[in-house]
């Protein structure tokens, strides 16, 4: 693993690689933008930005004078990415932006990263808004521990098994959605993962701002009466300890105790050490599957 000690803007010397600074742009309220933010998008070379029309009316409003601004998205990141990481390496410093919140959160800015940091590149954060967080801190859900899964897959059978693989999760679980898919996800969470509470945050920072809370068929029903207009963060409850031991004991609930020992054994363990470990499973003593398995005999 290399070791370095990033270089920060101000140390920057002449003819020393440039950075790229990841700045967080409002998630809805244009005061939630950062002092900082601001003088890193006046004092930069180059922005590179998801839509360059959302950050030119950015710039404006907070009078930052006109500077090179580079396309960088999903669709053309392959070209994009390297021209910009030659620019950096050039000794250009690099702002990118996202429509709203910060970059490298559910969109391509992840790849650049990955390109500057293979590039000994600096990579600095700064940091602003977050829709996923801000949804977390007002939905009365447990915050110590939290999984952030963003936007599930298009497909119904790909959501399904994501959210298979979520059951047992112990922390609360976060999701991005659009207005019309926001209801057919919701029906999917409830038929995978039940009837969990869920906290349905629209429009965020906005001025039409709202907070549902409830069961996932609470919110259905009042989606039902109310169409779902902007969009949703999702902020579900976690599974239960009972699910969790569940999901871990699944696997042998259908094996005899005959086949549950002879399940270890062909992975390599002694009669003993396996008669052990199932009885570790079952949460029993190995007494009593020694005696167990003399009286199947």
């Amino acid at each position: 693993m290399r070791n370095f000690v990033q270089q920060s803007y101000a140390d920057q010397g002449e003819g020393s690689p440039g950075s790229l600074y990841l700045v967080a742009t409002p998630i809805g309220n244009l005061e939630d933008m950062t002092y900082r933010a601001v003088r890193i998008l006046q004092e930069c070379d180059i922005i590179a930005a998801e839509d360059t029309r959302q950050s030119r009316k950015l710039l404006t409003h907070f009078e930052i004078p006109a500077k090179p601004l580079f396309s960088y998205h999903e669709h053309n990141k392959a070209a994009s990415g390297p021209e910009i990481i030659r620019y950096i390496i050039e000794g250009k410093n690099v702002a990118l932006v996202s429509d709203a919140g910060l970059p490298a959160i559910s969109d391509p800015g992840s790849d650049l990263v990955s390109l500057a940091i293979e590039a000994g590149i600096s990579v600095i954060p700064i940091p602003g808004a977050n829709a996923a967080l801000s949804a977390l801190i007002v939905s009365g859900l447990p915050t110590e521990r939290f999984t952030f899964i963003g936007f599930l897959p298009r497909e119904r059978k790909d959501i399904v098994q994501q959210l298979q693989a979520l059951q047992s999760a112990q922390g609360t679980l976060l999701f991005y959605e659009s207005p019309h898919r926001v209801k057919k996800t919701l029906e999917i969470l409830q038929e995978v993962l039940g009837n969990r509470k869920v906290t349905l945050a629209r429009e965020l920072t906005k001025r039409y701002e709202e907070f549902l809370r409830g069961s996932i068929s609470e919110c259905l029903d009042w989606l039902t009466e109310h169409p779902p207009l902007g969009e949703y963060c999702l902020v579900v409850e976690a599974g239960s300890a009972e699910e969790e031991l569940k999901e871990k004991n699944a696997w042998w609930q259908e094996l005899s105790l005959q086949e549950h020992v002879e399940h270890y054994e062909r992975g390599g363990l002694s009669r003993k050490d396996a008669m052990k470990k199932t009885a570790g499973d079952r949460g029993v003593s190995k007494r009593d599957i020694y005696n167990a398995l003399l009286t199947e005999s």
